[in-house]
This record gives structure tokens, C-alpha cells and sequence, in this order.
């Protein structure tokens, strides 16, 4: 089965790194690149998807979230801040904040329908990593990082620097990831971090109220 396309708002990079001759590469051999860029296996994702059914997120963008990506993206100062939900194969950004959602680039064909879409494929990105490692992670210049310079979202949309935090529910369950992106390093540092982490905690007891309300209604 195909998975979905994704497309974002801002346009397509030139080759970052993988341009050059493997010679100016010497750390980077063919088999240990293969290894590095496997997306680590995610045992939770059945389980993950029965807890979004159980919450009522699903593959639609939610206001509250989108509100939350903008505040997030004014905080750290960015031009891309995320809302991330992932099951078995891809991503689905149910809260999106960018400078011009009008003007994307697809990664693979465009949808039927035609409208800019939040789906990505679970190869793409890092917040796998970080649903997996159930950490935060922090990558000032991805480029540094042999793991992470590989990532098609390098060379595809010229991704440079990355700082996300695990959505991590009352239930133990990771549900997906708050991050932010940048087409240029960024200095995070410890400041960085903390800020990440505590986004991520607040977006997780708005989650909860989110729950409890339902649960509430449904009572009544």
C-alpha cells in the first residue's frame, strides 16, 4: 500500500551533503550509512493508534493544535513548529504552524484531492526517533550527525536543525511528538531543551482536559 505524500510549506532544497564525492566523506562508508539510516521499529504503534482512536484524534487538523504549533513557533522563534501523531507508516501533523501554507513542496505524488496535506512517511523526519527513544532530542546542525544527516528531509526540504520532545500520556503511552525545524543550525543548548520538554508536558495535560471533557459529555 502506498503511503501518502507529504507536502510542506516552503520549497525544495538543493542536495545538502550527499552532493559532495564520497571522498570529502571519509567517515560515511555504504554500509554503515544503510545501517544508520534505518527508521528504528516501533513495537507501541498498534497500541498508539487504539489510544488516538480512544482520545478522538485522527487524521484531521485540530484548531487547538494548530494554536499550540504557532505559540510554540513564537516561543523558539521558528519558522516550522509541529503537532505530531505517527502510526505503523507515516506521520499526520495535527497541529501545523508555517510562514505560508499556500506554497509547498511534495514529497512523491500529490494527493487526489489536490489540497496541501499534513501526512509524511515514517522515514522522513526525526520525531520517530524520539516516539521510539521516548527522549528528547536535540540536533543542532543535523549535518553533524551521520545518523541524521541522511535523512531525506535534508536534502528534500533543507532541514537543518531539529529540537522535539516525546507526547507522553497518563497511560505511559507515547502518542507522537511537539517539535520545531529550521532550514538553519540553531544553538539550542540546555535552554533549548527545557523549552521542548516543557511544551510537551503542557500539550499533554491539554490532552487529558481534552479526554476528560469527552468523558464528561459522554456521561451526561
Amino acid at each position: 500500500m502506498n503511503v501518502p505524500s507529504a507536502r510542506f510549506p516552503f520549497p525544495a532544497r538543493q542536495p545538502s551533503w550527499r552532493s559532495y564525492p564520497s571522498s570529502q566523506l571519509p567517515y560515511l562508508d555504504d554500509d554503515l550509512t544503510r545501517r544508520l539510516l534505518i527508521t528504528p521499529e516501533d513495537h507501541e504503534a498498534p497500541a498508539r493508534v487504539a489510544r488516538l482512536r480512544e482520545l478522538g484524534i485522527g487524521k484531521d487538523p485540530l484548531p487547538a493544535f494548530d494554536a499550540f504549533a504557532r505559540k510554540l513557533a513564537k516561543t523558539t522563534n521558528t519558522p516550522y513548529a509541529m503537532v505530531n501523531f505517527i502510526d505503523e507508516r507515516e506521520q499526520y501533523f495535527a497541529g501545523l504552524y508555517a510562514p505560508d501554507l499556500d506554497t509547498s513542496v511534495e514529497l512523491g505524488p500529490a494527493p487526489p484531492s489536490g489540497r496541501p496535506e499534513r501526512i509524511m512517511a515514517r522515514d522522513h523526519g526525526y520525531c520517530p526517533y524520539v516516539v521510539v527513544r521516548r527522549k528528547a532530542l536535540v540536533l543542532e546542525d543535523v549535518c553533524d550527525y551521520p545518523r541524521f544527516a541522511g535523512n531525506p528531509v535534508v536534502d528534500e526540504l533543507g532541514i537543518r536543525t531539529y529540537l522535539g520532545a516525546p507526547l507522553i500520556d497518563h497511560t505511559g503511552m507515547t502518542l507522537g511528538t511537539v517539535c520545531v525545524i529550521d532550514r538553519e543550525p540553531r544553538p539550542w543548548g540546555r535552554e533549548g531543551l527545557h523549552t521542548i520538554k516543557a511544551f510537551a508536558a503542557e500539550l499533554v495535560e491539554q490532552i487529558h482536559e481534552m479526554e476528560q471533557r469527552q468523558r464528561e459529555a459522554d456521561a451526561s
